[in-house]
């Protein structure tokens, strides 16, 4: 098995739903086993303190914006200049890994020396610490069975990919939008293969609110945001899972069959302007809800 290193960029473990949902993502990579390295980027509240806890690594030292709000870039290169291992997962850090991700991974990794892998995640409540003694991930998979929800193919919070690749990024603000969109309309530009790994790789969210962000807003509706987008070169470059057209099923990487979600998003991509206004703004928007109403009943 091929040797892993995962990173995150945490927010402060000061509240306590985000400190006990962050403690259960981290905890659920160390669970992968000895192969699996973990770091912590940053210096927000309780998280130096937690990497020792926990037996992690932490780099405190990143990059912020005029917010101080990390930035991706940074976060990349400290990750990168820091691995041991020769792949790099980045996720969010309300995110459980179960032990299904290290097959996928090792099978993909065998047949391409350049890739990006992600997928849509699995939401799911969860509001105490887990008990990661043995087989942890079999009561969370029976509470999954019953109460979880899968997201859309926005919903990406997870990429895999090899140490060499990702060497550049724009100085995206992390947990802001438009940032993961650009990694796969990148991916897509180069071409390097991206593989949604969705019907093979499930990973959780464990649920949370946005008491954390300014006055409590989503992240869709920050300035911070709009200027991630600019970064990324404008609304015509914010890829998502329908942009992907491969994808690893029953353990083989194969072309995605199309569907109609997946032509609205042709002719939404091709309408799409660079900016949030005028007639080709407002179809998009049309297109955008249409699909979404698709995706609810398939």
């Amino acid at each position: 098995m091929s040797s892993i290193t995962i990173f995150s960029a945490p927010k402060a473990f000061s509240d306590p739903h985000i400190n006990t949902i962050q403690r259960n993502a981290i905890r659920s990579w160390k669970a992968l086993g000895s192969q699996v390295e973990v770091f912590i980027i940053g210096e927000e509240d309780g998280m130096a303190e937690t990497a020792a806890e926990l037996g992690v690594g932490h780099i405190s030292q990143v990059a912020r914006n005029e917010e101080g709000t990390p930035l991706v870039n940074s976060i990349f290169s400290l990750a990168h200049e820091s691995a041991t291992n020769e792949i790099l997962i980045y996720l969010n850090a309300d995110i459980l890994l179960l032990p299904e991700c290290l097959p996928v991974i090792e099978s993909i990794h065998q047949q391409n020396k350049d890739y990006l892998l992600a997928g849509r995640r699995w939401d799911l409540s969860i509001t105490k610490e887990l008990d990661f003694s043995k087989d942890w991930f079999t009561g969370i998979e029976q509470h999954l069975i019953k109460e979880g929800r899968l997201c859309d193919m926005a919903a990406m919070d997870y990429f895999i990919f090899p140490r060499h690749l990702f060497r550049e990024i724009p100085a995206f603000a992390i947990g802001r939008a438009g940032w993961d969109n650009w990694m796969i309309y990148h991916a897509v530009q180069q071409p390097w293969p991206v593989i949604d790994i969705t019907p093979s790789h499930r990973v959780i969210h464990q649920i949370h609110d946005y008491r954390h962000l300014p006055n409590g807003v989503i992240h869709y509706d920050l300035e911070e945001s709009q200027h991630n987008i600019l970064l990324a070169g404008g609304m015509r470059n914010l890829f998502d899972l329908l942009d992907v057209s491969l994808i690893f099923k029953d353990g083989r990487i194969r072309k995605k069959k199309m569907n109609l979600e997946m032509w609205l998003r042709k002719i939404e991509r091709f309408v799409t302007p660079e900016e949030q206004k005028g007639w080709r703004w407002r179809l998009t928007r049309i297109l955008r809800k249409s699909r979404r109403k698709v995706s609810r009943y398939r």
